[in-house]
């Protein structure tokens, strides 16, 4: 028997989640049920892999159990970007191999797509807006990082527009950034809400349970998950849980759950939204990869990310709230000055399951267990993606992106525990005070 020692304990300030529509949770599990196939994490990932499963077994029953509620957890506290084009931080250009780069173009914009398509055909509110993203830099080193992935996307033969400091202020309304890279294919969510959204259109023969933390699992030729008030049955059981699957007894050692926290504005008056100008709503990721993501959001409120903790537990830690609040309030000041005294209505953190070589794992983790994991920060659209090709793959399909995820090396092993929770601390503080003026 395996013990789960470690499980999800998100802070309760999301504004996303709290922002959304309000649904009623479905009712945790109790007793003991029996099923072909049970699914732990309702992310993006299980998701939509019980969706594929329950389409392609009509007549067979998914079980998909969150340890939270629906759209509260990881999923529903990203910056919402649901993200087309690859992005290697390692590669010079940041496209790197171009074979491997048009494939996880590939994959990025099918999991892109079939949310689209999701989205439209249940009406899910979620303030999708395909108005692509802005990457911005302000010191030099940003600039050398725009210019190097435009070069990337030539190779790439993907559309950009490169906009400087004179031409911004039409976009963004603020005259903080010196250069940014404009690449059209990007979407942007509600994440919350399009989580909510996903989790209350699941085909009929799926059966959600919430609130429903697995405390232990026996594996055999069946598993056996085990929870405070019953168990749960799989002939077939899937991990799509991220860094917590490191606690159920897989790749232990090999993802890192590293928190990014967000704050969120009340939504700004119309005298504020003059002053501030641009379009109505926008995103902006930072050319430095420790800098500072920021969107305007179409309900007109101003969201700020940044700030780094490596959380081990994987849970969250109020302390670093109160830190890091301030460090968005300075941020938010520097790019918006024309909007003194707008406060923050929300703060929350947020985990990303890394691993140093920056690969997730698709595939067998032992007979009859099955896993999606460590989406890398890309866990709307790279996590929607391999969810629904687990599900293909599970019934039997086999297709050039399966072969692609099948065939990636996996993550890497960290170094031992202690030099991991050094290493990486220093390694965020690094990065943060490297970013400089992008923070």
């Amino acid at each position: 028997m395996t013990s789960v020692t470690s499980l999800p304990a998100d802070d309760n300030s999301c504004g996303w989640y709290h922002l959304s529509q309000q649904r009623q949770p479905t009712a945790a599990h109790r007793g003991h049920s029996q099923a072909p196939w049970v699914i732990v994490g309702a992310g993006f990932t299980g998701l939509a892999a019980a969706r594929e499963l329950a389409t392609r077994f009509p007549d067979q029953v998914i079980i998909l159990v969150d340890a939270q509620e629906v759209g509260f957890g990881t999923s529903g506290r990203n910056a919402g970007f649901a993200i087309d084009l690859p992005h290697d931080i390692g590669a010079p250009d940041y496209i790197g191999d171009i074979t491997i780069a048009k494939k996880t173009l590939k994959l990025n914009l099918s999991g892109q797509a079939y949310l689209k398509e999701l989205v439209q055909r249940h009406a899910i509110d979620c303030q999708l807006k395909h108005c692509g993203k802005y990457q911005a830099a302000i010191e030099p080193k940003g600039i050398a990082i725009l210019d190097a992935y435009r070069s990337g996307l030539d190779k790439l033969e993907q559309p950009y527009e490169m906009l400087e400091a004179q031409d911004l202020p039409a976009h963004i309304g603020t005259h903080f950034y010196r250069k940014a890279l404009f690449t059209p294919g990007t979407s942007l969510v509600q994440p919350s809400a399009l989580v909510k959204g996903l989790a209350d259109t699941l085909p009929g023969n799926v059966s959600l349970f919430e609130n429903t933390p697995i405390t232990s699992v026996e594996y055999g030729r069946k598993s056996v998950l085990k929870h405070a008030h019953g168990s749960i049955t799989a002939d077939k059981l899937i991990l799509t849980n991220n860094a917590f699957a490191m606690s159920f007894g897989f790749l232990k050692g090999r993802m890192l759950p590293v928190f990014t926290y967000a704050s969120l504005t009340r939504p700004l008056t119309a005298e504020e939204q003059a002053r501030l100008g641009g379009k109505p709503y926008w995103g902006l990721i930072p050319a430095h990869p420790f800098g500072t993501t920021v969107r305007r959001t179409p309900d007109n409120r101003i969201l700020v990310r940044n700030s780094f903790s490596f959380n081990p537990n994987g849970r969250s830690d109020p302390r670093y709230l109160a830190r890091f609040v301030k460090r968005h309030a300075a941020s938010f000041e520097r790019r918006f000055p024309m909007l003194p005294g707008v406060p923050f209505d929300y703060t929350w953190g947020g985990a990303l399951a890394l691993s140093r070589n920056h690969e997730g794992y698709f595939g067998e983790l032992r007979p009859n267990v099955y896993g999606a994991l460590c989406c890398n920060g890309l866990g709307v659209t790279r996590g929607t993606a391999t969810g629904k090709l687990l599900g293909e793959w599970l019934a039997g399909e086999r297709n050039e992106l399966i072969d692609f995820v099948l065939g990636a090396v996996g993550p890497n092993a960290n170094p031992p525990s202690l030099l991991v929770s050094v290493g990486v601390n220093l390694n965020l503080q690094w990065g943060q005070f490297k970013a400089g003026r992008e923070a």
